[in-house]
C-alpha cells in the first residue's frame, strides 16, 4: 500500500471507533437500523482496503464510507443531511435508504 492509501487505512479506525460511540445515541435510527448500517460500512472498508492502493476506485470508495461514518454520527441530522445520508447509502448499494 502507498503512503496515501495507509494513512486512509489508519485513520478508518479512528473515524469507526467515533462514529461508532456517537452512534448509540442517534435518535433518528432504531438501534437494529444502527447495527445494520455500522456492519455494512465496515465491511465494505474491510473489502475496498483490500483493493490497489492506486486505485482511484477504492481511493474514492474510502472517502465516501468515512462521509457515511461522519453523517452516521451526527445526532440530530438536518433533512439535508438525512438525504445526503440516503443518497450515498443508495449509490453504494450498502443497504435500504433511512425510513
Amino acid at each position: 500500500m502507498d503512503h496515501h492509501m495507509e494513512m486512509e487505512c489508519d485513520d478508518s479506525s479512528d473515524v469507526s471507533k467515533e462514529a461508532n460511540s456517537k452512534l448509540e445515541s442517534n435518535p433518528n435510527l432504531t438501534k437494529p437500523q444502527l447495527e445494520e448500517k455500522r456492519n455494512a460500512v465496515h465491511a465494505e472498508l474491510a473489502r475496498v482496503t483490500k483493493l490497489p492502493s492506486n486505485s482511484s476506485y477504492a481511493i474514492h470508495r474510502v472517502r465516501v464510507l468515512h462521509k457515511l461514518l461522519h453523517l452516521l454520527s451526527i445526532q440530530q441530522r438536518n433533512v439535508s443531511q438525512d438525504e445526503e445520508l440516503e443518497l450515498l447509502f443508495a449509490s453504494l448499494s450498502l443497504t435500504h435508504p433511512l425510513v
